[in-house]
């Protein structure tokens, strides 16, 4: 192995995926009923039962990773291998890719003949996972460090990641999207449709009536933006809405079906800041997709 990839649980990637390639993974962790907990993946985590939780009204909280440690993680890490590659989640959304980025200049004082290179996606969930997994595939196609870490920053940009949510409080009460605009959800069953900007921050961009329209609104999306579907892998992560993922699953497929659909439950994490009955549609388009 030519270098080691690393990423956070908000990558939200499959437990296969992760023992195959053996990703290395920093867990970010959240609170419920007086406890700390960390998930590295959901197939070992009762995520319904969390979900049905916060429908219920229980308050999960999280918290950013601290410099130190990730300066522990990342340590131990360059002593195994001289070269490391870390895919964060957005530092739009999260200060932890600064603590991450405290932690390399630290580190680097004392392996300053190692290599450390951090990749701030601008995304979450599979739109950070999704360039673990292109991350991945370039190692194994014999890239050097420095190519991947410099496709990925370009690609980032290309990335769609579109999204609507059952109720926008949990993005308000997170602080992830501000309180007017968190208003418009609650009035005469709007819908709305979310993305990720160029700074990787959440912003609502568009607004339907009814969910079946609001999934149709994603897979309008797909449709115009996709670019090359029969050559990438997709990504869909859905938080306890089963049945609208494989709606939107037929309707992508109906469309322009790409070469393979990753679909994921949302890992505790990000999906308490979304809530329960969040729906997720990640693609790769052009540069310019996160103005549209």
């Amino acid at each position: 192995m030519s270098f080691i990839v690393a990423t956070d649980t908000s990558a939200n990637l499959p437990k296969t995926f992760i023992e195959k390639e053996d990703v290395r993974i920093i867990p970010y962790i959240f609170r419920y009923r007086g406890e700390e907990h960390t998930c590295f993946n959901v197939e070992d985590f009762d995520i319904d039962g969390f979900f049905e939780m916060m429908r219920q009204g229980e308050k999960v909280e999280t918290s950013q990773v601290n410099p130190f440690t990730y300066e522990q993680f990342f340590e131990k890490l360059l002593q195994e291998n001289d070269e490391v590659l870390f895919i964060s989640m957005s530092s739009g959304i999260s200060g932890s890719f600064n603590s991450a980025v405290t932690a390399k200049n630290n580190l680097m004082e004392r392996y300053p003949d190692k290599k450390l290179y951090l990749v701030d996606t601008l995304g979450a969930s599979l739109g950070e996972g999704l360039f673990v997994v292109k991350a991945c595939e370039y190692r194994a196609q014999g890239k050097v460090i420095e190519e991947v870490n410099d496709r990925l920053l370009k690609e980032r940009y290309c990335m769609y990641q579109i999204f609507t949510v059952d109720d926008l409080k949990y993005l308000r009460n997170t602080g992830r999207l501000s309180r007017a605009v968190a208003l418009i959800g609650s009035l005469l069953n709007i819908k709305p449709l979310l993305k990720g900007d160029m700074e990787g921050k959440i912003v609502n961009f568009a607004i339907t009536r009814g969910r079946k329209k609001v999934l149709l609104a994603l897979a309008k999306r797909y449709e115009e933006y996709v670019v090359d579907p029969e050559d990438q892998i997709i990504g869909i992560a859905h938080a306890d809405c089963l049945d609208d993922a494989k709606f939107l699953i037929d309707e992508i497929n109906k469309r322009k079906p790409p070469k393979e659909i990753m679909l994921v439950d949302y890992e505790p994490v990000t999906g308490s800041h979304v809530g329960p009955g969040t729906l997720a549609l990640f693609f790769m388009s052009n540069n310019s997709v996160r103005e549209r």
